[in-house]
């Protein structure tokens, strides 16, 4: 593959949309393009198909190129697509990566292999020969959670050999691990890209030298998770430390009252999109929590003002969701800031 890696670096906020379903459980196409509009009509600056948020280990390689189809065909190059290419194996993964290039894709989001848990040398090797045969640039995604880790040494190695290899996606939530990747790996290639999936530290990486983020947040409130982001680069650090504070009630309602990603689905369908169940069926049990997360979920909406008062429910600016414990996330963002402005960078 002769054709150059693109050399501008991957920056800003790159969502990781719900998939709507019917209520046969197949994609709702035109609910998914209303989705893709609205997305990028409130600032997003790229959109990520087939993420983890997107469920794509649960529909087939042939509904997961129509998912990236459908959007790139609506986003109509207004803003950049990063796309899941995971596949099974490393043939069928590279020839994921030559549909998406041939629909004019950014670039491939691949996680590390999953079920069988690899080495070091096995995650090199496994990304080594993805990128030696991928016409579109590829972007690693570490999410050692669900899938094999890829530690500094594996990074740094496949940045220098490799340079379809042009971003790192880290949903690990492990700050020195991304600033040791950053410290590793930029000097070397200063257009390499370091993604952060973790919504709850957004304001810390960013200051700390990421250049975006993959935020499922963002997915459910595009305008809040774009101003985060304008209000860090911009250095409005006490507005962007109270946005993030916000932003942390809804991402841990959304992650730890319901299975992944149920929470979000719900989140959404109250924004107004038609989103269907999702495919991973749910107990009784769950359903009923379901239920009570969504009221939880409107009334953390309708205290930011996107969602109308519920019925019933809490008047908004009083919120009912837990009180979250935000004294580690002030500690880390007062330590980077004190840091930087050692250092006069702030």
């Amino acid at each position: 593959m002769n054709i150059p890696p693109a050399t501008t670096r991957l920056r800003g906020i790159f969502t990781p949309n719900i998939v709507p379903l019917t209520a046969a459980g197949e994609i709702n196409e035109a609910e998914l393009r209303r989705y893709t509009d609205w997305l990028i009509e409130r600032g997003v600056h790229g959109l990520y198909p087939n993420g983890s948020t997107g469920e794509f280990t649960r529909f087939t390689p042939e509904e997961r190129r129509r998912i990236v189809a459908i959007m790139a065909d609506q986003a109509a190059g207004r803003v950049p697509i990063l796309a899941g290419a995971a596949e099974a194996n490393t043939r069928e993964t590279i020839r994921a990566c030559e549909y998406y290039h041939d629909l004019g894709v950014r670039a491939v989001a691949i996680v590390s292999p999953f079920y069988y848990k690899l080495s070091p040398d096995g995650v090199y090797a496994y990304f080594k020969e993805i990128a030696v045969n991928s016409p579109i640039d590829v972007t690693l995604y570490n999410i050692p959670m669900f899938a094999s880790p890829i530690d500094v040494p594996t990074v740094q190695r496949l940045a220098h050999e490799c340079p379809r290899v042009v971003a790192i996606k880290d949903s690990s939530g492990d700050m020195p691990h991304m600033l040791r990747m950053i410290q590793a790996v930029r000097g070397e290639r200063p257009n390499f890209s370091f993604l952060t999936g973790w919504d709850a530290a957004l304001v810390p990486m960013l200051l700390m030298g990421c250049d975006g983020g993959t935020n499922a947040t963002s997915g459910v409130v595009p305008e809040v998770t774009r101003r985060l982001y304008d209000l860090t680069i911009a250095g409005h650090l006490d507005e962007a430390r109270a946005v993030q504070f916000r932003l942390l009630n809804l991402f841990d309602a959304m992650l730890y009252s319901a299975d992944f990603p149920e929470g979000f689905r719900a989140a959404l369908t109250l924004r107004g999109f038609a989103t269907g169940a999702g495919r991973q069926p749910l107990s009784e049990n769950q359903q009923v929590d379901i239920s009570v997360l969504s009221r939880t979920l409107q009334c953390l909406l309708a205290d930011e003002g996107f969602v109308d008062e519920p019925v019933g429910g809490c008047p908004a600016g009083e919120a009912t969701a837990s009180d979250v414990d935000t004294t580690q996330v002030r500690r880390i963002v007062d330590t980077v800031v004190a840091e930087l402005t050692r250092r006069g960078l702030v």
